[in-house]
């Protein structure tokens, strides 16, 4: 298991009210989807939220928050936050704005699987 399943739990308990039950596994991490958006993950030690490159800015100046990068390259609008500076409460708010921002994303099919 690549990623922290009792992290991904910690999401899937304020993820699934909000109707988000699709995992799809990302990024070396386990990723929740509403409506075909990616919305957030869990990794080791750490979670991923999808914000927005409009909300980048006002996110990585949260603490525990820094540029997702993979490969030496910064995917815009997804930051990493480190779960030892993230409790409850917190985790809570990182996931309304993650649901918040999917929501202004126009729905995608599901990928047709071969």
């Amino acid at each position: 298991m690549a990623y922290d399943e009792a992290l991904a739990e910690n999401l899937r308990t304020l993820l699934l009210p909000q109707g988000v039950d699709v995992e799809v596994k990302m990024f070396g991490a386990v990723c929740f989807m509403h409506r075909g958006n990616m919305v957030c993950g869990a990794d080791k030690g750490r979670y991923l939220f999808r914000v927005g490159k409009e909300n980048s800015a006002a996110a990585l100046a949260r603490p525990g928050a820094t540029p997702m990068a993979m490969a030496g390259r910064v995917s815009q609008g997804f930051v990493w936050v480190d779960a030892g500076q993230c409790d409850r409460r917190q985790l809570k708010a990182w996931v309304d704005i993650a649901l918040g921002f999917v929501a202004t994303l126009p729905a995608k099919s599901p990928a047709k699987r071969k």
